[in-house]
């Protein structure tokens, strides 16, 4: 294996050296080189003018992957790839590409860990041209609700006093408006009772839109929903961990792309009881502006453009670049098709509450939660709905966004929603011992 080793290095040398702009000219043109790191994958996307063609097999001893690639030679885009492996990869330690044989590139992935590749062709859609995706995946999927009480063992520990002082009192807040505004007979003279740490918690499934390869809609100055949307995700993660009774759990921490079945079953996985979808998009018009607030339709959409907005979320799958011939994908899929009216009246509900606290933010683009077919409120056993922060195609909404004390705004209306939703419609046949 070294002596293999050592003559592919030789072979890269000597062809490299002997490439010159005539034979550059044949097979495909690389337009990009992209990376993108995560904990739960790695992937790796090279786009080029026209389809390209590969081929692959994992070899042991050490651990990596070998991809050839047809229709391809060697050249300055390509090279770049080694240098754009972060040292913080959870899955690739370096890569080293050569030249193998006229119009035949060989990547080699060193890995850190065993993986399951995933490598399949992109068709051109939006801005992008074709693109070969290399997906490195674990051969072990970690444990999600392991994951989110190791996640709020961390904010616990993080948390100061006051910050825990004031949890418990929102909390007695929350349940003295359980008292009142749900419970409309319920003696309003007995005192509440701040949940202590060991009590029953409940579980938000949060998701930021979009990610990777799928920037969202991006601003006049070039602000990108993926990035403002994350923001506005960690930071409520954050605050809902700080929760003695809450916990939450993020369908992706980093700049990478989850597909819409995807962010569903995470969701499901951990058993959530509330799954927020935070989005900032665009519209064909820039004076469109206001927050939305969107649960699932079971008979077509509220409004022409509640339909238009779902018709270009759900479209993300595309954009995003999603796997098409994995079989446990058209099994996932099939799930949103399992949707129930309960599961959009208790949507509705929460919509209402969280409208109703946005409102006093800014501006509404509409005063009631609308209603359309969005793939990624399809989970069928938990109250889900999709929450348009603002239009960042509006030059003073997208000024908001950047601002971090509007953001921060939007996190306490996010939250003050969400708590009020709980305090008059606890799933009492979820509730989990912490």
């Amino acid at each position: 294996m070294i002596h293999r080793r050592r003559w592919l290095g030789a072979a890269c040398g000597t062809l490299v050296l002997s490439l010159g702009p005539a034979q550059l000219a044949f097979g495909a043109t690389l337009l990009a080189v992209r990376v993108w790191p995560a904990a739960d994958y790695t992937r790796v996307t090279l786009e080029s003018d026209t389809a390209l063609q590969a081929r692959h097999f994992v070899v042991g001893n050490p651990h990596r992957v070998v991809i050839d690639i047809e229709g391809l030679e060697l050249d300055g885009a390509l090279r770049e790839l080694v240098g754009r492996i972060a040292p913080g990869d959870p899955y690739i330690a370096g890569v080293r590409v050569g030249q193998t044989r006229p119009r035949v590139v060989r990547l080699v992935i060193d890995l850190k860990q065993p993986t399951l590749p995933q490598v399949f062709t992109l068709e051109p859609v939006a801005a992008y041209r074709h693109r070969l995706v290399f997906d490195l995946h674990p051969t072990a999927e970690r444990d999600p609700l392991l994951a989110l009480l190791n996640d709020k063992a961390t904010a616990d520990r993080a948390a100061t006093p006051s910050e825990r002082a004031a949890s418990a009192v929102q909390d007695a807040l929350g349940d003295l408006i359980g008292r009142i505004e749900g419970r409309p007979g319920a003696p309003a003279a007995e005192p509440p009772a701040a949940p202590k740490a060991t009590d029953r918690f409940f579980v938000v499934a949060i998701d930021p839109g979009h990610g990777g390869e799928d920037p969202g809609a991006i601003g006049p100055t070039g602000l990108r929903e993926k990035d403002v949307v994350l923001h506005v995700a960690r930071e409520l993660h954050r605050r809902i961990n700080a929760r003695p009774n809450m916990r939450a759990m993020l369908t992706r921490d980093a700049d990478f792309f989850v597909p819409l079945h995807e962010r569903v079953r995470k969701a499901r996985r951990v058993q959530a009881d509330l799954f927020v979808s935070i989005h900032a998009d665009a519209f064909v018009k820039p004076h469109a502006r206001g927050a939305s607030v969107f649960a699932l339709s079971e008979s077509g959409a509220s409004s022409v453009e509640a339909k238009w907005l779902a018709n270009k979320e759900n479209a993300a799958d595309l954009i995003g670049g999603v796997n098409v011939k994995v079989k446990d994908a058209a099994v996932n899929r099939a799930l949103l098709d399992m949707s129930t009216s309960a599961q959009i009246k208790d949507s509705l509900r929460l919509g209402a509450e969280v409208l109703g606290r946005i409102g006093r933010v800014g501006r509404l683009h509409k005063r009631n939660v609308e209603q359309a077919g969005f793939a990624v409120l399809k989970a069928p056993d938990v109250p889900s709905i999709l929450v348009e922060t603002a239009f960042i195609s509006n030059p003073d909404e997208e000024k908001l966004l950047r601002s971090e004390d509007h953001r921060e705004k939007l996190v306490d209306a996010l939250l003050d929603g969400i708590e009020r939703y709980f305090a008059k419609n606890p799933p009492l046949a979820k509730r989990r011992q912490a």
